[in-house]
């Protein structure tokens, strides 16, 4: 009963999680759709340099929410080693985002305005949003040890409310 719990508690804080991290992506997502067509169209930069310039400046706004929305609970003690990592992992999911509108627009001849966005920021960005949410909250934003040993408690708290519910012993006598 108590690892059923604990996996239902784990697996709604995940829930939560993800749900906070693609919120924060979404705005990432808008900011860097923004910026990328401005930097193509209204400035007329080449199409890689303003996936590059696009992809930084969201990734930019994403450490910002990420931080102080999605993980805010986490270890912040080692700021430095944080936006190491951070922007380590981010650039790979910038390599991975702009790889793939390179090889669409030169590679393949994609060159349209709209071959351009879904590849850069449809398959580009949902396969780098896949790395940054595996590797954000693996080796990023660690939550502090004291958390999982806090829901556990909370967990051990709610079955022994249910345990001592009459109601519950009699449902579960049946």
């Amino acid at each position: 009963m108590g690892e059923r719990r604990t996996l239902r508690s784990r697996l709604r804080q995940l829930i939560r999680e993800l749900a906070k991290f693609g919120t924060v992506g979404a705005v990432g997502s808008l900011v860097n759709f923004v910026v990328f067509n401005l930097c193509v169209h209204a400035i007329g930069l080449a199409v890689v340099r303003s996936g590059v310039i696009s992809t930084f400046v969201a990734i930019c706004t994403n450490y910002i929410g990420n931080r102080y929305w999605t993980y805010r609970d986490s270890n912040r003690s080692r700021r430095t080693r944080e936006l190491t990592l951070f922007f380590l992992f981010s650039g790979v999911g910038l390599v991975i985002e702009n790889g793939i509108l390179a090889i669409s627009h030169y590679g393949l001849g994609f060159t349209s305005t709209v071959a351009d966005n879904v590849a850069k920021n449809v398959i580009g960005l949902g396969i780098a949003s896949v790395f940054r949410f595996w590797s954000y909250r693996t080796w990023v934003f660690r939550t502090l040890p004291g958390h999982e040993a806090v829901e556990t408690a909370e967990s051990f708290l709610e079955e022994d409310a249910l345990l001592s519910d009459p109601q519950y012993r009699v449902n579960r006598l049946k």
